[in-house]
């Protein structure tokens, strides 16, 4: 196994860990939390299939993001990484953390619309810094898939020379 192979087993078995982390919240943790907030909160209780079911709408495309960049990093495995195929990959990448970026303002803009009355700074920090995040990995994935698509033209400029 080659250094490279390490690195990239090494961050495949993170987006494992991450994606089964994920998976763990999203099968264990939001149906408790709801049911907890359901028990708290009777005035609202209707509201909790609702806020289950955008949970893991919004969870959608963190998976297809987490899928292409595995893919990406397969693509890496096998020289593949200046083709198209991995421009499409950094492609979706980008499009996902949009999706995520929409799907948190959209949480936020409900929060407050719909608590009255109560402190939710700590939820509407927790957003920022979500979106503060996906933003990152956009504007990165947007960046690296421009750097890409001149490489693929560079290499296939010097292909046709040869």
């Amino acid at each position: 196994m080659t250094r490279k192979q390490a690195s990239t087993l090494f961050l495949k078995v993170v987006l494992l860990l991450i994606a089964g982390a994920v998976l763990a919240l999203c099968v264990f943790g939001l149906p408790g939390m709801a049911a907890r907030d359901a028990d708290l909160h009777p005035e609202t209780a209707y509201l909790q299939y609702p806020f289950l079911i955008s949970a893991y709408v919004f969870f959608i495309p963190v998976f297809i993001a987490i899928y292409h960049a595995f893919k990406l990093l397969t693509y890496i495995d096998r020289n593949q990484v200046f083709s198209d195929m991995a421009v499409k990959s950094l492609k979706i990448i980008r499009y996902c953390a949009y999706a995520v970026i929409a799907f948190i303002v959209l949480g936020e803009l409900a929060t407050i619309a719909l608590i009255r009355g109560e402190d939710i700074t700590h939820i509407i920090m927790m957003g920022t810094i979500g979106s503060f995040a996906c933003i990152v990995v956009a504007v990165f994935a947007g960046l690296l898939q421009k750097l890409l698509k001149d490489a693929i033209g560079i290499r296939s400029d010097n292909d046709l020379i040869v």
